[in-house]
């Protein structure tokens, strides 16, 4: 049910009418293991793409939307405005992944 929500980043939906809901988000903390996070480390020495962190990113990504999805549906919203990232480092090996956006629903 949740993979059926519109979620964009632009303010208008071309040929749709809707009403504000409200705020919606999705929120999650992720980390990595303790090997991936040694050769994280050892990247950092020689430089280059950490993969291990980029994979930490996406699978943080994915699953805020999800979350995301999932207080818009809770609402009775047909799609999600404005919707926008914002991430953090909380230590060395952890980082949280907010997607926000604004629930809307469509009228006729």
């Amino acid at each position: 049910m949740t993979d059926k929500i519109l979620v964009t980043t632009t303010e208008q939906i071309p040929g749709q009418n809707y009403e504000v809901i409200g705020e919606v988000f999705g929120l999650t903390t992720q980390s990595k293991n303790i090997a991936k996070n040694i050769g994280a480390g050892l990247k950092n020495l020689v430089g280059g793409e950490i993969k291990a962190y980029t994979e930490l990113l996406s699978d943080a990504r994915d699953i805020a939307i999800q979350r995301l999805r999932a207080n818009a549906v809770a609402l009775g919203a047909d799609a999600v405005v404005m919707m926008r990232f914002d991430s953090d480092s909380i230590s060395t090996d952890m980082e949280t992944v907010a997607a926000y956006g604004t629930a809307v629903r469509f009228k006729d």
